[in-house]
């Protein structure tokens, strides 16, 4: 069957994505990521201390928080002043491992990167949105860190970003808006690495169980969308 996107997208087409680096002028590293209308802020706060747990043992932290602004919704959501829900904690921890799996926490030294990803308009993707720009942000917090003489060696290990893909009307597609993610039959998010290996997947079966084979369609083209972005961080960082 052949499902034809509102956007008019191919099935194997990102939206339209961009990343602007160093917005903030006070963060170590900063970056804008625009993914079709889901906007992101993300930005990389260096500290020269780690979490208890990792105390005097030479080695560092990767952590991340994030959170949506209550209009960035079509609809307002509660803003969550004193305790984050169970969704923000589940992709909060989902940004930590996907930036702590690249980084070489020994050569990142006894500090800490905290990453914030704030959400100023959400349609569809916003945790993808968040590691791949996020990761942006946390490069150019180490450029300054050996830019200064901090560190001598770069701890990023290989580059990581992620994206969605879903079925709908028995279609595999890459890269779901909301209203393609609200509808689709099955939705998953992939992280990937710059070596091509996986750091995370997560597919649900919303409506009806997916076989093998679509499995596979899905990975294909989160694989291609991947390597898109990789080329986008790539002339965000570098110009």
């Amino acid at each position: 069957m052949s499902f034809e996107r509102k956007d008019k997208r191919a099935i194997d087409q990102l939206r339209n994505t961009k990343i602007t680096p160093n917005i903030s002028p006070y963060a170590e590293g900063s970056a804008l990521i625009e993914v079709g209308n889901t906007k992101v802020i993300c930005t990389a706060s260096v500290e020269e201390k780690v979490p208890p747990f990792l105390r005097n043992k030479g080695t560092g932290w990767v952590t991340a928080e994030y959170a949506m602004l209550p209009r960035a919704t079509q609809t307002r959501t509660q803003r969550e002043t004193l305790r984050p829900s169970g969704r923000t904690q589940e992709i909060q921890r989902l940004i930590g491992r996907s930036l702590r799996a690249v980084v070489d926490t020994k050569t990142l030294g006894e500090r800490q990167i905290l990453i914030d990803c704030d959400v100023i308009l959400a349609d569809g993707g916003t945790r993808c949105a968040s590691i791949t720009g996020a990761y942006v942000a946390m490069s150019l917090a180490i450029k300054k860190l050996m830019a200064k003489g901090i560190l001598k060696k770069s701890p990023i290990l290989s580059e990581v970003a992620a994206v969605s893909v879903g079925i709908i009307e028995e279609t595999a597609i890459l890269d779901l808006c909301y209203d393609e993610d609200s509808t689709a039959e099955v939705d998953m998010n992939i992280v990937c690495t710059g070596a091509g290996k996986f750091i995370e997947i997560q597919g649900t079966a919303e409506r009806e169980p997916f076989s093998r084979e679509q499995m596979n369609e899905m990975l294909e083209l989160a694989e291609k969308g991947i390597n898109h972005l990789f080329t986008i961080q790539r002339y965000a960082l570098n110009g």
